[in-house]
């Protein structure tokens, strides 16, 4: 299971969304989250679903990636289905026995809230699957160095934020050695009741976290070594540049938002 995890990787791939400012994406994925949140009708998802689409279509990153990125949800997923099942009472009943009752709302939110939480998934892993954690850096950097003026550390938050995302997949992986070294000790980790599960995860979270720690020194020395010093005077290999792609890509998503909008208000 942890090894379908794809949160924070990228592929290196050609593709116009690769290409692409990732000032703009971030901007652009934040609005397709507001997209998804400004109604509740069926309508706005699919003009959501229709907007990852085109994404998707623009990355080129195959359906199987996309497939892992959704996989580890699917239990998050149920549980949400099953509570808005029986604790929403809205509208004619379908099914009842005894104290379970499963009306058309509760099924309706089913489907409309598993649909949402799917699209912002599938929305937000297109980000960090078409843009490298350098660029990734830069870009928060770059728009939040307004706050500059207050003296807020930008570019220790934007290299803070960035060292996270890149490190999930590298501590999913330890993760996973973890489990698989005390498994063949004959630790029993999938079996017991849930109090004996919880236990079990103590010898595995002791040696994960050492290892965490010890990456951090490791990765904190490297950068001394480097001389580096922050963001004072820092110079850049690549230098962000938007293009006529850029401005095309965000007017494509106000006119996504500006649909969703005018659907909200008539429905």
């Amino acid at each position: 299971m942890l090894k379908d995890i794809t949160l924070g990787q990228y592929f290196p791939i050609d593709s116009v969304l690769h290409r692409m400012d990732p000032r703009f994406k971030i901007i652009e994925t934040m609005l397709f989250i507001v997209l998804l949140f400004m109604g509740s009708s069926f309508w706005i998802l699919a003009l959501g679903a229709v907007f990852v689409l085109l994404a998707r279509q623009l990355s080129n990153i195959p359906m199987k990636m996309i497939w892992k990125s959704v996989k580890p949800i699917l239990h998050i997923l149920a549980v949400t289905a099953v509570l808005n099942l029986l604790f929403i009472d809205d509208g004619d009943v379908l099914f009842q026995w005894k104290l379970l009752k499963v009306t058309e709302g509760g099924i309706t939110t089913s489907l409309f809230m598993m649909i949402r939480i799917v699209l912002l998934i599938i929305g937000s892993s297109l980000l960090t699957y078409t843009t490298s954690p350098i660029l990734l850096t830069d870009a928060i950097e770059s728009l939040l160095s307004p706050l500059k003026r207050v003296k807020f550390p930008v570019h220790e938050m934007a290299m803070m934020m960035s060292i996270a995302l890149r490190f999930i997949p590298t501590l999913l992986e330890e993760t996973d050695k973890i489990m698989s070294a005390q498994k063949a000790r004959g630790a029993t980790l999938d079996n017991g009741k849930l109090t004996e599960r919880a236990k079990a995860l103590i010898p595995i979270l002791i040696p994960l976290f050492v290892s965490a720690f010890r990456r951090a020194e490791e990765l904190a020395t490297a950068m001394e070594c480097r001389c580096y010093r922050g963001g004072e005077g820092r110079t850049r290999l690549r230098t962000l540049k938007a293009a006529p792609r850029d401005y095309i890509g965000f007017a494509v998503c106000l006119l996504f938002l500006a649909a969703a909008a005018v659907l909200n208000i008539l429905l």
